[in-house]
């Protein structure tokens, strides 16, 4: 779902980018009934794309508060990262979020963050 969401919102980013390049032939020729049409085409697409992405943003609020639910978290030391299936297999349920991701920059993580339910 996430991925749909993804190219959905690219597709739509575009579309906004092509009639932004359409627009400003349109405007230097003086033919404004185009240029109304391409205006409002252009502001249902941001209109959606705003959408999505507030859809987007919801969800990975939900997934943050249910990451900070978990009664267990800790920095994952940089052995602990080299080997990743072993520390999974180690603490069955762990949820690893790396700063960089989308979630972990919603969450405000400075380093790489490991979930539990019980201490790893």
């Amino acid at each position: 779902m996430k991925e749909q969401e993804k190219a959905e919102i690219k597709r739509l980013s575009d579309q906004l980018d092509a009639i932004n390049h359409k627009s400003q032939p349109l405007l230097e020729a003086g033919d404004m009934e185009k240029l109304g049409e391409l205006q409002k085409e252009k502001h249902t697409l941001e209109e959606e794309i705003a959408r999505l992405r507030n859809v987007r943003e919801q969800k990975l609020s939900q997934e943050a508060q249910k990451l900070q639910k978990l009664s267990f978290s800790r920095a994952i030391t940089k052995k602990e990262q080299a080997n990743l299936g072993a520390l999974k297999k180690a603490a069955r349920g762990v949820v690893i979020v790396h700063p960089m991701t989308a979630l972990g920059r919603e969450m405000g993580l400075k380093e790489v963050t490991g979930f539990a339910k019980k201490a790893f």
